[in-house]
């Protein structure tokens, strides 16, 4: 799926450095050179968790670790405001929901929000952006998917020296949730398959949160799906 999109993309040609590698003066495919897209063309989606997941940590599957290409191109759509990468991208992030998401049966994607600030600074709202492509793509292999924004994001403090409980507690107080909205309303006859999507995982104590407010309101979270997992928290596959 991956591959088919990125070919579609094979005669575009972006002005800059590769978004993966920061080589520069090579031709560039997606904004990347051959080489890094032969790299994110092979990265296979795989179940991730933080090592060790917080508590209420949902079923994860990550793109692929946090190193690399992907992570030269996710900063670079992320902090530099290559935009164009949203595609590439979410088709990658499609992947990953796909792995959670049964195509039988209706999927719901929910962004991780960003905050205020965030979202001025990266000129909107980076994973809502990048999960609509991966909504389309969907879409176009057969999933009857929709995308809802029932969270946002307020300030929260630096967690850089907070224990695990705290960074937990700091995420959870930092979301809001609107559980009347669209298709997650309470008490809805057929709520889909509730998939939330994120850029990385570390600690978890992001996912561990949304879930969390997901369920104060009656939903059930199937699963998240990521693009890239830090190697500072071991992955492990099957988990």
């Amino acid at each position: 799926m991956v591959a088919a999109l990125l070919g579609e993309l094979a005669d575009l040609v972006l002005p800059g450095a590769c978004a993966g590698c920061g080589a520069e003066r090579v031709r560039l495919t997606c904004g990347t050179c051959a080489v890094c897209v032969a790299e994110l063309e092979g990265l296979r989606p795989r179940p991730a968790a933080p090592t060790p997941p917080p508590a209420g940590f949902p079923d994860c599957v990550t793109v692929g670790a946090y190193s690399g290409a992907l992570r030269g191109a996710l900063l670079a759509y992320k902090e530099k405001g290559r935009h164009r990468l949203a595609r590439p991208l979410g088709a990658l992030l499609a992947g990953a929901v796909a792995m959670l998401a049964p195509r039988d049966r209706p999927v719901v994607l929910v962004p991780v929000p960003s905050t205020a600030a965030a979202r001025r600074e990266r000129y909107g709202d980076h994973m809502a952006r990048m999960t609509g492509h991966a909504l389309r793509r969907l879409r176009a292999a057969g999933w009857d998917a929709t995308m809802a924004q029932p969270l946002r994001a307020l300030p929260r403090p630096d967690s850089t020296s907070l224990d695990a409980a705290a960074r937990h507690t700091a995420a959870v107080n930092s979301l809001r949730i609107n559980p009347r909205i669209g298709v997650l309303r309470r008490g809805g006859q057929n709520r889909g398959t509730l998939v939330v999507t994120d850029d990385i995982v570390t600690t978890g104590a992001t996912l561990a949160a949304v879930v969390r407010r997901f369920e104060e309101a009656e939903m059930q979270v199937t699963g998240a799906a990521v693009l890239a997992a830090t190697q500072l928290r071991k992955i492990t596959p099957g988990v």
